[in-house]
C-alpha cells in the first residue's frame, strides 16, 4: 500500500511503484481534471504540481511522489496564484475546446507562484511544454499577464 498526499489529503493506493501518477489520479482516485494527452510528457495536458513544481504525471512514477505534496487542477484554486490564474482564464475567455487547459493552468500557476511578475520570455519558457491544439496561446499569455497584475513586464527578456 502506498500513501500519497493529494490536494492536502492522504490517500492510500495499492499500485505498482512504476505506475504513472496520472493513472492513479484519474483512474483510481477519479480526479479526471488532469488529462491524458500524449503519454510521453511532451504535451503538458497531464501537468500536476509536486511540491509546488509542475511535472508531467504521465511519465512520473508514483514512487517519485511518495512523501511529497501533489496538487491537481481540482485544488489549484485553493492557492493564491491558482485563484488569480483561474479568474483571468474566465475573464479573458481563454478556453476553446478546453482539453489542454488544466495543464495550462497548472503551469501558469506554478510560474506565478515562483515569479509573480514574469516577462514575456519567462511566460514563454514556463509554458513551452504545454501544447494547445486550438491555438489559444495569445489568450493564455494575456491571462497570465492579467493574473500577474499591472507590474507584469511585457517586453521580451526585460
Amino acid at each position: 500500500m502506498t500513501t500519497l498526499n493529494i490536494n492536502g489529503t492522504a490517500r492510500d493506493v495499492d499500485v505498482p511503484d512504476d505506475m504513472p501518477l496520472l493513472w492513479v489520479v484519474r483512474d483510481l482516485l477519479q480526479m479526471t481534471g488532469t488529462k491524458f494527452g500524449c503519454g510521453i510528457g511532451a504535451c503538458g495536458a497531464c501537468t500536476v504540481h509536486l511540491d509546488g513544481q509542475p511535472i508531467r504525471s504521465c511519465v512520473t512514477p508514483v514512487s517519485v511522489a511518495v512523501g511529497k505534496h501533489i496538487t491537481t487542477i481540482e485544488a489549484i484554486g485553493d492557492t493564491p496564484a491558482g485563484q488569480k490564474v483561474q479568474r483571468a482564464w474566465l475573464d479573458l475567455d481563454v478556453v476553446q475546446c478546453g482539453y489542454c487547459q488544466s495543464g495550462q493552468i497548472m503551469s501558469a500557476a506554478a510560474l506565478l507562484a515562483a515569479n509573480p511578475h514574469p516577462t514575456d520570455g519567462d511566460i514563454d519558457n514556463a509554458m513551452a511544454g504545454n501544447i494547445c491544439r486550438c491555438g489559444t496561446y495569445t489568450r493564455i499569455r494575456a491571462a497570465i499577464r492579467q493574473a500577474a497584475g499591472p507590474a507584469a513586464v511585457t517586453a521580451k527578456g526585460a
